[in-house]
């Protein structure tokens, strides 16, 4: 019986291209160079062939759990965001912004699309950087204080920025813009779906950022629907 290391990077990649992440993780060319099986893969990259495997086998799982985050304590939420959210736009920009560029440089010239694509992700990316940083160094740990003054009964001074709703408003824009972005992209992928004939790069390139976008619908939820109107409220309460 065949194993997930018997069969070719190729195979799994065509099976699953959300694996294509996985080999480009471990530097192991899923592409032109995916003919060969995934233990000889891993001996000629120098990769734990066990943790290759279970990440494989992971990719696909679906994570089932159905959480309250509205029953959530806000500090709680934001470090939620913080860990979940914030790392995947952290840990992804970089594997993004490699496969827009290298699928932009080589089909741009027949597919005119993905040189937009290229140029938009771009833009987006430089943004959520930007944007994440304001929310960790500002937003969030006012948030964090609002909660701390809640708990032990204290009230807070009015901040610099004068009321929490001024820096909520700004990333509520700013997550506008963002979205309006990946509209865009969507639209000029055909919904995110490749070519007929497309190599596993360009295959990959549009399976993560549909992934991409999915992960920033859930992040822009919770904080525009969940954590921003309830730190408003709570700000108000605590400075009663």
């Amino acid at each position: 019986m065949d194993t997930i290391t018997d069969k070719t990077v190729a195979e799994i990649v065509s099976k699953n291209i959300k694996t294509a992440h996985i080999f480009k993780k471990h530097g192991i060319d899923f592409c032109c160079g995916g003919g060969i099986t995934v233990e000889k893969a891993c001996a000629k990259n120098n990769v734990d062939v066990a943790l290759l495997e279970k990440e494989l086998t992971n990719v696909a799982v679906e994570n089932s759990n159905a959480y309250r985050y509205d029953q959530w304590d806000l500090d709680f939420l934001v470090a939620h965001i913080v860990n979940i959210h914030h790392t995947y736009v952290e840990e992804n920009v970089p594997l993004l912004i490699q496969y827009t560029a290298k699928v932009a440089k080589v089909h741009g010239h027949h597919y005119k699309e993905v040189v937009e694509i290229n140029s938009l992700f771009t833009e987006v990316a430089n943004e959520l950087t930007t944007h994440m940083k304001k929310e960790e160094l500002i937003l969030f740990p006012f948030i964090k204080k609002l909660v701390q003054a809640d708990k032990e009964g204290y009230s807070l001074d009015a901040p610099r920025f004068g009321t929490v709703n001024n820096p909520i408003t700004m990333m509520q824009d700013e997550h506008e813009n963002a979205g309006d972005i990946f509209k865009t992209i969507a639209k000029l992928s055909n919904q995110y779906t490749p070519p007929e004939g497309a190599c596993n790069t360009f295959k990959a390139l549009y399976a993560k950022l549909e992934e991409f976008e999915q992960d920033l619908h859930q992040h822009i939820h919770l904080e525009n629907n969940i954590l921003f109107p309830k730190a408003i409220l709570l700000e108000q309460k605590v400075q009663s």
